[in-house]
């Protein structure tokens, strides 16, 4: 049985941070990091004490995780960056929360004792004989301890300790994976075997000049070494475990929202009748106010969790090949209950939360080329704009004019035009790209029109059914993406203030687009009128757009699959990169790095001099084995990642990348290891470090094939659109959902109120002839009875599962307890 961890953080906010800079401000950033390992940057927020982030990820751990840490930076333009706090939460902190953190928590200050990281493979047991009582400890390798040095690594020895007795190993230098091989031995007095203590294996980072650094410790009981054979493997290294001092708020706090998902994976065959019957509701639809799976499931399904669950629910019927029909079951009961044209999708149902997140699982890369060459355009040309009188900045507009003094006319007209400018090659952009559309947005949309036509067919709502269509495409999908692009990958860092104010200006003028103009003029922002004749003359071409848009043979999305991602003509990502292959006498030296222009589809990863280029080179991704890290000492080089393949004879090659910054960093290397994912030949262990002058940098071994010195981290990957789809884990989601509603279920549908079971003889009970002249009672039953009988049944099963392998696994654990 499988495990899935995922974590999900949001980081919301900072507040009263402390000043850093000799202006009086700080420009704050954070760093996330999973034990350790850097896993997100956000973007800087430039002078400012209070910053809004409001940057939100999900990660996938399938093996778990310790401890995760936020690092408030300020970003120095010299020099280093300078550190202002951490926040650490436990792997067990987050955990105890059932509906994750979202509070504000004070940070703490940086203390090097307490950032350690790695592991280290040791051996201890203990010897009797007539002579002597020693402790014997084979102290044989560490990874992935913590730099220290400027060089971006460490001098590690090992110090054994029990009691007044200590041993050493000796000194590796400039090394984060060493190998050591050496025996350490303490030679104990008798009274010492009685003794509860504890025996500490400490890793040290030897300094020539000041005091070492501390690598971490391991502490086991010594009660442990009384059994045999001797006690082996390799054990996590702890701080020193100094309690963390908040500096009563002197730090200044940060906002976070973080939720742990930890689920166990059931072998496909238990899911089977729950993806069953979550299928028959769509396939197979009763009467539209008759329940099903799928309405119940809205029944007990939270706010809180409504967006995970349409997520969730969009990827299973994607993966059944039943999205349009599972949409249009939903959308025909929302349009269905629906009497008021005008409230029609307002609320935050399934319905509307399941077309939106289905917009983003087959729509982002067309949401891409539609909108990033207008959104990298407004970044470039970073206009002062501004319409609002109340917000005008004449000491502003030193770049509109350059003869003097400018009026609120001159800069209220500059604006106006530009935003014309933008708004018009925005919905040039929207309205020419029917053919650009995915198929299966197009059906989505096709069956969202018909039933919204079918219920509102008076002439008076003639709007309505394309209102219904724009309501998703523009508000829900185009304008949100125009107001925060970094939260849809459409630029790296979040804008300035003056960008961010045109693309809100923008956004409020694509709504109203999206609104066919019937707003305009009711609201309070009378200074955005200058734009409302553009808006009024988009309408017609925007409903052209709709008419082309759902102009499409409902069966041509049976021929095509309806999952973008999985589409090998289709490109995942793709952008500029520098990279070097690990081959030749002379091995990555800064000048080495080529920029090349990489796309990413399913099935190659293929790069070129430009994205006009019409020879390219390709890795075919079924040869890709492992997708990591590289070490910033082995090249003095940031960001870099590494390729490693397997050929038709066995041989490994490698191809070294570098991105710009971390963040690119974590999307490409979670994006190869998503389309890789399934591939059979995937390395355990791998080299973080490069093969030069005859040695390994990361762990000095002079052998070019020993095995690698680190663990490979091929299923640790960011979540987002691109999620390769794995039924049994989603699933498993809507099983919770269904088992923390099902009392509720039960009681709704099974269980009959006392007034009605007094009353049965009279009112649920019916007399019935037979053919045969028998007469038998009948009991009626209550509407959804039968499918709520069937629904908990399945429930039930799943449970029964869940504790079946459960105790399995506790039976196997102490199986390997007792029989070591």
């Amino acid at each position: 049985m499988a495990r899935n961890t995922s974590l999900y953080f949001r980081i919301v906010e900072g507040r009263n941070l402390p000043a850093k800079d000799v202006s009086g401000t700080s420009d704050p950033y954070c760093i996330v990091k999973v034990d350790n390992e850097v896993v997100a940057r956000t973007a800087t927020v430039w002078k400012n004490l209070s910053p809004f982030w409001g940057e939100e990820y999900t990660l996938h751990l399938p093996m778990g995780f310790h401890s995760l840490s936020f690092h408030v930076m300020d970003e120095d333009t010299i020099g280093h960056d300078d550190v202002i706090g951490k926040i650490t939460l436990s792997k067990e902190a987050i955990g105890s929360q059932a509906k994750g953190l979202d509070c504000w928590l004070n940070l703490t200050r940086v203390d090097p004792d307490e950032e350690v990281q790695g592991e280290i493979h040791l051996s201890l047991e203990l010897l009797k004989d007539t002579e002597k009582i020693s402790l014997r400890c084979q102290v044989i390798e560490a990874r992935d301890l913590a730099p220290r040095d400027i060089s971006g690594t460490s001098d590690p020895f090992t110090r054994l300790i029990f009691n007044n007795h200590s041993a050493e190993t000796s000194i590796i230098k400039k090394t984060r994976f060493p190998h050591w091989g050496e025996t350490l031995e303490l030679e104990l007095d008798p009274e010492e075997l009685r003794e509860e203590g504890t025996v500490t294996v400490e890793v040290w980072d030897w300094d020539m000049v000041g005091r070492n650094d501390f690598l971490g410790k391991v502490e086991i009981p010594f009660a442990c070494l009384h059994k045999t054979p001797p006690l082996e493997g390799w054990f996590r290294l702890l701080p020193l475990g100094n309690n963390e001092v908040d500096a009563g708020g002197k730090l200044g706090a940060l906002r976070l929202k973080v939720r742990l998902v930890e689920d166990r994976i059931l072998p496909s065959v238990y899911y089977q009748p729950l993806i069953d019957l979550l299928v028959e509701s769509v396939i197979s639809p009763t009467e539209v106010e008759d329940s099903s799976a799928l309405t119940m499931l809205e029944e007990v399904n939270t706010v809180e969790s409504r967006q995970d669950v349409a997520m969730t629910l969009v990827k299973i019927y994607l993966g059944q090949g039943l999205v349009v029909p599972f949409l249009d079951y939903l959308n025909t009961r929302e349009v269905y209950n629906t009497s008021d044209p005008n409230t029609l999708f307002r609320s935050n149902s399934l319905s509307s939360k399941a077309m939106e997140q289905f917009m983003k699982a087959v729509g982002m890369l067309y949401l891409h080329e539609v909108l990033k060459p207008i959104i990298n355009r407004i970044f470039d040309e970073k206009k002062y704009i501004e319409l609002d009188p109340c917000k005008i900045d004449l000491n502003r507009t030193r770049r509109i004019s350059f003869k003097g003094a400018v009026s609120e006319a001159e800069v209220r007209d500059s604006s106006v035009e530009m935003l014309q400018s933008y708004l018009t090659s925005i919905i040039e952009s929207i309205v020419g790209s029917v053919d650009q559309c995915p198929p299966v947005m197009r059906v989505a949309f096709k069956q969202l029109h018909k039933r919204v036509e079918e219920q509102f067919a008076e002439p008076e709502n003639e709007d309505v059914k394309y209102l219904a269509i724009s309501g998703f495409f523009f508000l829900r999908f185009f304008a949100p993406a125009i107001l925060t692009p970094k939260l849809f990958q459409l630029r790296d860092q979040h804008a300035d203030t003056r960008t961010s104010r045109t693309l809100l200006l923008l956004a409020k003028a694509l709504q109203s687009v999206g609104n066919l103009g019937l707003q305009l003029g009711h609201g309070k922002e009378q200074w955005m009128a200058p734009l409302h004749p553009i808006i009024l003359r988009s309408v017609a071409s925007v409903k052209d757009f709709l008419d082309k848009l759902i102009d499409i043979d409902h069966d041509i999305v049976s021929e095509v699959p309806q999952r973008a991602v999985f589409m090998p003509s289709v490109t995942v990502k793709e952008g500029f990169l520098h990279k070097h292959k690990a081959e030749g006498p002379q091995l990555l030296s800064r000048f080495a790095y080529k920029k090349r222009y990489f796309w990413l589809t399913s099935e190659t990863l293929s790069y070129a001099k430009t994205p006009e280029w019409q020879v390219r080179s390709s890795i075919p991704i079924q040869c890709v084995c492992a997708v990591e890290r590289v070490d910033e000492n082995a090249f003095q080089q940031q960001n870099v990642m590494q390729v490693i393949t397997q050929d038709n004879e066995g041989q490994l090659h490698t191809m070294y990348i570098q991105s710009k910054n971390v963040n690119e960093l974590n999307q490409w290397l979670s994006a190869i290891r998503k389309v890789s994912i399934y591939n059979e030949r995937m390395l355990p262990s791998f080299h973080p470090g490069a093969h030069r002058s005859g040695k390994w940098t990361c762990c000095l071994q002079a052998d070019r094939t020993v095995s690698g010195c680190s663990k490979t981290h091929s299923a640790v990957t960011l979540g987002d659109w691109s999620d390769p789809l794995d039924p049994d884990v989603e699933t498993q989601t809507i099983y919770k959902q269904l088992l923390q509603g099902r009392d509720k279920l039960r009681k709704k549908y099974l269980e009959m109120p006392d007034s009605h079971q007094t009353s049965s003889s009279k009112e649920n009970i019916s007399p019935d002839i037979h053919p045969d002249g028998a007469e038998c009672n009948v009991q009626l039953m209550k509407p959804g009875q039968s499918a709520a009988a069937r629904l908990l049944a399945v429930i039930d099963d799943l449970e029964q599962a869940h504790a079946t392998f459960q105790r399995r696994e506790t039976e196997d654990s102490t199986s390997v307890i007792l029989n070591p």
